[in-house]
């Protein structure tokens, strides 16, 4: 079988467990949190490596709540993601709190993925689909030495994904009529507002988005070659940052989008009819955890999960 890894960015993850840290906040009935049916699924589909993206100072609590646990049903390995992890000649802001972004993260695990790999978010539930998809494209159509870079995401249906508690951020896609990938925006805000979303973009221009509109969840297919990619374009990102700019962050979707509109990648667009659940709000919760009960009846989950 083929080696395929899933990568979960964790790093955003609190330093103090429990109390409020939404991506360990309990949504299956027996304490499953979102990211235990993400790895579920992911197996399911054929990933046989998990590798967890997660800070030093969570290292100990982060393995002992979730890394052992998972460690009994798969291989597992770590990243670390730190401010301070910058390529020579680069030295972190003083006043600097915020993570680098996705792009630096993925990134940091470049020492233990060698081998086409999906990047997920810790706190985001994508359903099975979006995994069988990319597995798929990982094992049977993805040519890793391609040049452009060959790269496989998750589309998600816009309305499938909104929050009914608050706006939400979501890379808005247009995709050309044999499925390619044209353009990835940012788009901030989100809110359902009869048959489209309303939203801001970057310069705060506010805009309506079709609900039908396939979105990047941030659930991408990835060659190890890429990794090289985020390697060259880290220190221009870094040499791009203004003076007193403590926010910019090197982010995945910017990235590609970037690579797309210099046809150095070609992304193909596998849509998924998934409903996307998260817990972006407090009052999330206990839609996720009804959501996640539902699916148990209808026999998609058992109970307990592994």
């Amino acid at each position: 079988m083929k080696s395929t890894s899933l990568v979960i960015m964790a790093a955003g993850i609190g330093s103090r467990f429990g109390g409020g840290i939404k991506q360990l906040e309990p949504v299956g009935p027996n304490g499953e949190i979102i990211m235990d049916y993400s790895i579920h699924d992911a197996l399911e589909a054929g990933f046989n490596k998990i590798v967890f993206i997660i800070r030093k100072d969570i290292e100990h609590d982060f393995k002992e709540i979730i890394g052992k646990r998972i460690e009994k049903v798969a291989p597992v390995f770590y990243a670390y993601q730190e401010l301070y992890d910058l390529p020579q000649g680069f030295t972190k802001p003083a006043e600097r709190t915020k993570p680098w972004g996705t792009g630096q993260a993925i990134l940091c695990a470049k020492e233990v993925i060698h081998e086409p790999f999906a990047v997920i978010n810790a706190d985001d539930y994508y359903g099975k689909e979006g995994f069988v998809k990319i597995h798929d494209y990982l094992v049977n159509h993805m040519d890793t030495e391609a040049t452009p870079y060959d790269i496989c995401m998750a589309g998600f249906v816009l309305g499938n994904t909104l929050s009914e508690n608050g706006g939400v951020t979501r890379g808005i896609c247009q995709v050309d009529e044999n499925g390619i990938l044209k353009e990835v925006t940012e788009t901030y805000e989100l809110q359902r507002s009869g048959e489209e979303a309303k939203g801001r973009r970057d310069g705060g221009e506010t805009v309506l988005i079709p609900l039908t509109q396939n979105v990047s969840m941030n659930m991408w297919g990835l060659s190890p070659e890429f990794l090289e990619e985020l390697k060259r374009g880290f220190p221009v990102f870094l040499n791009e940052v203004k003076e007193g700019d403590i926010k910019s962050e090197y982010l995945l979707p910017k990235i590609i989008d970037k690579l797309v509109q210099n046809h150095e990648a070609k992304v193909r667009v596998l849509e998924t009819k998934d409903r996307w659940f998260g817990v972006t709000y407090k009052e999330d919760k206990e839609a996720v955890a009804s959501s996640i009960k539902a699916l148990i009846s209808e026999g998609v989950y058992k109970t307990p999960l592994f």
